[in-house]
């Protein structure tokens, strides 16, 4: 055979095409594409010299299939960019949230102060719906990024396709043919059902906006099995998932846009029509929420988008919170802790407008030496997660060894992935997503207040706090004063009480 037979013709370098071992000899190290039995071609690195063999020259070649390793540099070099993207995503959506938190709550206070349907107040609610718009945007950089708080429940999606399924209806229109399959029998998954949702939203709005002349859009759940070959191939775990897919019959993408989707900002949709954030938001939420997104498409035969959530264990439980509308006003004293200048002053306005009594700190250290010196009881924490020098969880934890009795509320426009891992699990206790408003700060201020006390919250994040590794809490003996002195009081062998 020659290198003909082996490789494209186009890719056959000019002096390996010659028979002469000169010519062979002269050839560099490179990278090359050959030819299986079957006709697909593979990556190979080829590493060529010329050889004496019997006294007669010889060209010698090492060829290598690297087809493997070129995949998952592309995979790699795929992740990185996501990441750093993510990254600064995440970062424009925290200092925009923090933006947003000011100018909302000023415009609804200051509402409260103009008389109903004058120009003013019209004037103030379309800045009001700006700023509501501007949240929606940092909402979805902050799912994108991956940094958004999630509150996973076991879900049949069988039941959330069906519970959104007339909605979905409308928003394709009368023009696509909407089809919904489920299967018996469909596994549970775990995942925040109002993230499910949105993902669901976003692929479906994006399957009719590809279909403007009319079409079908196809909506399916199913169980399936990613053997290692397809695991591998998506880059997930192999095993039992459920497979959520929006399938339509619709233009298509081309290898270069696939490669684009789930880049913020980019789209292909003409000036006015699309944020570029639909795709990028489904891929931050199923990401977070352990699973994978893969697209299939071909240019004018449409696209279908599946995406595979980890099967879960466990049986889905109906229950519907009951509505309770809660008093606004207090009279409780409040640890206010933000860095941010401006949202503390806003947060504290808002409070004090409400009948709270509000003592303010604008670090961790300096909540720490208020929390020591104040002698009354402090009712509630009211803190930002990501703080120079000392997280809010951090903060809690150390607060809650002096004051046990004191809740606490984090308050934060994105949650960094080492917070998550300082002890208190978001799912278990108060957090309000930045931006805020007067109105859902109170409401949350109320429910965290009036919650039943769980110790054990404060004290995993205490005992996970730097500093305070090898001591556990011992009784219920009242702490010393002074924080610093505090868990080294409680050391003790044996094991640690359960609360």
């Amino acid at each position: 055979m020659t290198l003909e037979d082996l490789q494209p013709r186009a890719d056959v370098p000019r002096p390996l095409a010659s028979p002469s071992a000169d010519a062979f000899g002269t050839a560099k190290p490179g990278s090359w594409r050959h030819a299986k039995k079957d006709g697909s071609l593979i990556d190979v690195e080829i590493t060529a010299k010329t050889v004496v063999l019997g006294g007669k020259p010889c060209g010698f070649a090492v060829v290598v299939d690297v087809t493997e390793r070129r995949r998952l540099e592309v995979q790699l070099r795929q992740a990185q960019k996501m990441d750093a993207i993510g990254n600064l995503a995440g970062g424009i959506a925290h200092d925009f949230n923090n933006l947003l938190s000011v100018i909302l709550s000023y415009s609804e206070m200051l509402a409260e102060t103009l008389e109903p349907g004058g120009p003013m107040g019209r004037d103030l609610a379309e800045i009001t719906r700006a700023g509501n718009r501007a949240a929606d945007l940092t909402h979805q950089l902050l799912a994108f990024s991956r940094k958004q708080i999630l509150q996973p429940k076991l879900l049949d999606l069988n039941a959330t396709v069906g519970g959104i399924a007339k909605l979905l209806r409308r928003v394709v229109g009368e023009d696509v043919e909407l089809a919904v399959v489920s299967v018996p029998g469909l596994a549970t998954v775990s995942a925040d059902p109002g993230q499910v949702e949105q993902v669901l939203m976003n692929l479906v709005v994006n399957a009719r906006d590809a279909m403007p002349k009319g079409g079908k859009l196809t909506i399916e759940a199913a169980n399936v099995w990613l053997d290692s070959g397809f695991a591998t191939q998506v880059d997930v775990e192999p095993g039992a998932y459920v497979m959520l897919s929006v399938t339509d019959t619709g233009s298509g993408m081309d290898a270069a846009t696939r490669e684009r989707v789930f880049e913020p900002f980019f789209t292909t949709k003409e000036k006015g029509k699309g944020t570029g954030l639909g795709l990028s938001t489904v891929f931050g939420i199923v990401q977070q929420s352990g699973g994978k997104v893969v697209v299939d498409s071909v240019l004018g035969k449409g696209t279908s988008v599946k995406v595979y959530f980890p099967q879960a264990c466990g049986v889905v439980i109906s229950t519907t919170p009951p509505t309770e509308n809660r008093p606004a006003r207090g009279s409780e004293t409040v640890l206010l802790v933000e860095d941010e200048e401006a949202v503390r002053v806003v947060t504290r306005t808002i409070l004090e407008r409400h009948g709270y009594h509000v003592l303010e700190a604008q670090s961790g250290l300096d909540a720490l030496r208020i929390g020591d010196e104040y002698k009354a009881t402090i009712h509630l924490l009211l803190t930002d997660v990501v703080m120079p020098s000392m997280s809010g969880t951090t903060l809690a934890g150390r607060l809650g060894l002096l004051r046990p009795e004191m809740k606490a509320l984090y308050v934060s426009g994105y949650t960094d992935d080492a917070v998550l891992r300082n002890g208190v699990q978001f799912s278990d206790v108060g957090f309000l997503q930045k931006p805020f408003t007067p109105e859902t700060l109170t409401r949350k201020l109320r429910e965290v207040i009036e919650a039943p006390q769980s110790r054990s919250r404060v004290l995993t994040a205490a005992l996970d706090a730097p500093g305070a590794h090898g001591y556990r809490f011992a009784g219920d003996a009242d702490p010393p004063s002074g924080i610093f002195g505090l868990v080294k009081a409680h050391a003790t062998k044996r094991p640690a009480k359960k609360f």
